[in-house]
């Protein structure tokens, strides 16, 4: 009896090896979204402290937001020593729209201290520094890192782990575990334009509750497709 011939199984993206999926998705975000970390970075900003304040007002607000209140802020203040000695209440003031302004100024004033203290009043340029500054995480650290001294750093907000888990990349919750997972599979001088490009992606088309797979550049290498 003559053997059926086997139907050819259409591609499945999911089946991708994740490190050459991770390669095809970044080679196409960065066509999509051209430029540098720096270029890329939606925070205005004009040195590392500006980037470092800037990120830690970015908690739980828009760059929008953020935007409006730095160049109020730095017209106030300008130095890491004239924010460590800054009055508390007069910068709550300052951010109070930004949100949860309290703990940020509680961040801004330790950390403006920290770098007058410990670094000569200049922005350090290691993970292990910026971390043991006070309310500095591996995400503002990271974003710091890539963005205004073009060193390896990929921050993990929730943009990223969103995309990282709807394309394969990463199965994880934990931020340090997604940084590690896209971290091993690109390499480092694209680690900070790449997050901000699944960050830009993460807001246009990959939303949280709609994303916009029809018209979603990456979507032929996406095991999520039509799944949300």
């Amino acid at each position: 009896m003559p053997s059926t011939p086997r139907t050819k199984r259409p591609p499945n993206p999911g089946r991708r090896r994740p490190i050459a999926r991770a390669r095809r998705i970044a080679d196409r975000l960065a066509a999509t979204y051209p430029g540098t970390a720096t270029e890329l970075c939606a925070l205005v900003h004009h040195n590392p402290f500006e980037l470092l304040v800037a990120t830690i007002l970015s908690a739980q607000c828009t760059d929008e937001r953020v935007n409006l209140v730095m160049p109020v802020l730095f017209r106030r203040y300008r130095t890491p020593r004239d924010f460590a000695t800054a009055e508390r209440e007069e910068l709550e003031a300052l951010i109070r729209s930004t949100g949860f302004f309290r703990s940020k100024a509680s961040h801004i004033l330790g950390a403006s201290e920290a770098i007058v203290m410990r670094h000569g009043g200049e922005v350090p340029r290691s993970m292990e520094e910026l971390t043991a500054l006070p309310g500095v995480g591996r995400k503002t650290a990271n974003v710091v890192l890539s963005v205004a001294f073009n060193l390896p750093g990929l921050p993990v907000d929730t943009h990223v782990t969103r995309l990282s888990h709807r394309l394969g990349l990463s199965s994880s919750t934990d931020p340090v575990q997604i940084e590690q997972d896209l971290c091993g599979m690109l390499p480092e001088a694209e680690w900070g334009a790449v997050s901000l490009r699944l960050i830009a992606h993460g807001r246009r088309v990959c939303r949280a509750r709609r994303p916009s797979c029809a018209v979603c550049e990456i979507a032929e290498f996406c095991p999520s497709r039509g799944k949300y």
